[in-house]
């Protein structure tokens, strides 16, 4: 039985990988960004000359078709070959490992943090449904969620980096040290701030969410039961109602993968944190499609382990729910 279970999952994994590829080269043929003239700069271009232009677009591939140019890159995709990227000469697959080190740890920080927070104050506002710990955290949860990332991300860096000065203003090692000269303890306090700002788009929905389910677990009729033998608040949340939160807020956590590596590239950009969101707006700016391609089928690889992870992790949490399947965005 498991093994039909392997092949589909193969299945949708490849049909994922093929509607996303297809889909951000029609985005990318549609835009009016020109590739030639986005990366050879406006006063080269002006000065061209039209067998120099055209030489340049045949190089590039932009004077192909749109389904000339994605079954030309699906055909050498098949092999492990993604292309070449226009705006860092260099193959996708290298730009994609060189700054995947430093995206994947800002967003696994991020993520984690805002799992392990929003979790937690959830069910802190659920325990204290109607005072005023529950109305603090739902006005702030309310705050966070219509607050844009990248403005936070602004506000942190003024108020942090340049008036405290707590934390460095940007890039994700300290300017005009070497490379073999860096700590690990150096590239964690650069990454300490952007990490907290990414961490506050999944908070806000994990506490709304987990405190919605509190209040429901403790006007069930076990916990009513738990209290009348004298059991405190406490002590039924994390007894018996636990496991039951535990498994929306999974599929939130796992759901907000996506919602974070939006975030990430703004946070990227505010923090000049050289990884895979900061590559994605230089991509697009130049009309990189192969590089575009590429960080996409990252992205929707990551969502896609983010939905195989809930299914893992359902049946840790709860032995009943094996095999159950988690419906991730």
């Amino acid at each position: 039985m498991r093994f039909p279970v392997i092949v589909r999952g193969f299945a949708r994994f490849a049909v994922l990988m093929v509607a996303v590829s297809i889909v951000t080269f029609w985005l990318v043929s549609s835009s009016p960004i020109d590739p030639v003239q986005a990366n050879v700069g406006q006063a080269a271009y002006a000065g061209m000359s039209a067998a120099k232009r055209a030489q340049l677009e045949a190089f590039w591939g932009s004077d192909l078709s749109f389904w000339e140019r994605c079954l030309g890159w699906a055909s050498l995709a098949v092999t492990g070959d993604l292309g070449t990227s226009l705006r860092f000469n260099a193959p996708v697959t290298e730009v994609i490992a060189s700054r995947a080190t430093g995206s994947l740890a800002l967003m696994a920080c991020a993520w984690v943090l805002a799992g392990v927070l929003g979790c937690v104050l959830g069910i802190v506002a659920g325990a204290c449904s109607g005072r005023m710990p529950d109305r603090v955290i739902r006005g702030c949860a309310y705050v966070l969620s219509a607050t844009p990332t990248f403005w936070l991300g602004l506000v942190a860096l003024m108020v942090f980096s340049v008036f405290l000065g707590w934390f460095p203003a940007g890039f994700s090692v300290p300017i005009g040290m070497s490379a073999s000269d860096v700590t690990l303890v150096d590239r964690a306090y650069h990454l300490v701030l952007p990490a907290l700002v990414l961490s506050v788009t999944g908070v806000a929905n994990i506490a709304l969410h987990t405190r919605e389910k509190t209040i429901d677990v403790l006007a069930s009729d076990y916990a009513r039961f738990a209290r009348a033998r004298g059991e405190r608040t406490a002590g039924i949340v994390l007894h018996h109602g636990l496991r039951n939160l535990m498994l929306p807020a999974l599929t939130l956590q796992c759901a907000s993968i996506s919602e974070i590596f939006g975030g990430s590239v703004l946070v990227e950009q505010v923090f000049s944190y050289p990884g895979l969101g900061q590559a994605a707006v230089t991509a697009g700016l130049g009309g990189d499609a192969p590089l575009l391609v590429g960080i996409a089928l990252a992205s929707a690889a990551l969502v896609f382990a983010g939905n195989l992870l809930a299914n893992v992790l359902y049946g840790v949490v709860d032995p009943r729910m094996k095999g159950a399947t988690a419906h991730v965005a």
